[in-house]
């Protein structure tokens, strides 16, 4: 799946991916990866941006460790994250159902004319 595809959608699966516990970025691109069983493999260009604009938003802490002599920022959910994550997902459910309405296939209802 393309990054184009998930317009609209990216800060809310990062918030997702977040809410389990801090992660360094290539453990989040790594997360989206597993948890979409592959079909989420999006490059560090798509996903640094956004982890950096969710930063900025307040939705997201960073900071700076040392690992094996490597430096990595770690990124994590702040309340003000939990907070926007739960109203995104109240909004997918809307969406959802509503589109669904449209695309589900089985019987539909036709108003009368």
């Amino acid at each position: 799946m393309k990054a184009q595809a998930l317009h609209g959608h990216l800060d809310a699966l990062l918030l997702a991916v977040l809410e389990q516990g801090p992660l360094h970025g290539y453990a989040v691109i790594d997360a989206l990866r597993n948890r979409s069983d592959g079909q989420l493999d999006l490059p560090t260009g798509t996903v640094y941006p956004a982890l950096r604009r969710l930063e900025r938003a307040g939705h997201v802490a960073s900071a700076w460790s040392t690992v094996n002599g490597r430096e990595r920022r770690t990124y994590q959910l702040t309340d003000d994250g939990r907070r926007a994550l739960a109203g995104e997902r109240s909004g997918w459910q809307e969406f959802s159902s509503t589109v669904g309405r449209f695309l589900d296939t089985g019987p539909t209802s036709t108003a009368p004319a």
